[in-house]
């Protein structure tokens, strides 16, 4: 399975996590988040960047997940309610949390906040099956000017 992270260029040449926290993991557990497509990953950037920053200074990284990686998977029936509000983050962080503490699977597959039947993949760098998730290339990206006026 391939999926795709955007990211600034100076960043694209590996798979490494900030530890910051996102809706799916706490401050300090090293993941990597990604999407099912590259339009995802494109309004993913839109509304966590708000329109400020998205300039041609953007890659595509493309990651290749080996179909017999495990990955676990969080579905809409088990989300709480507005789960998919930025100010509820809270109620979606225990599920990662549980996902990442167990180490069930190096990868875990969620709906988007944005589209909930598309999906957002979370990388647990520290399992020990990342090591075979994998870049397999990169492809220059840059966002319409109009999705930065309207974003804006």
């Amino acid at each position: 399975m391939e999926i795709y992270r955007i990211c600034l260029a100076k960043y694209a040449g590996e798979l490494v996590a900030s530890g910051n926290p996102g809706r799916w993991n706490l401050r300090g557990q090293m993941v990597i988040y990604a999407a099912g497509s590259r339009a995802l990953a494109c309004l993913e950037n839109v509304v966590h960047r708000s329109g400020e920053g998205l300039n041609s200074l953007f890659k595509v990284i493309r990651i290749e997940v080996p179909d017999a990686l495990a990955i676990e998977e969080l579905t809409l029936a088990q989300m709480p309610a507005a789960w998919q509000l930025p100010r509820h983050y809270a109620r979606c962080q225990p599920l990662g949390n549980d996902w990442y503490q167990r180490q069930s699977a190096a990868v875990l597959r969620v709906p988007s906040s944005i589209i909930a039947q598309e999906h957002n993949y979370v990388l647990n760098t520290r399992h020990p099956d990342f090591a075979q998730v994998r870049i397999v290339g990169w492809e220059d990206f840059e966002f319409d000017p109009r999705i930065k006026a309207e974003a804006g």
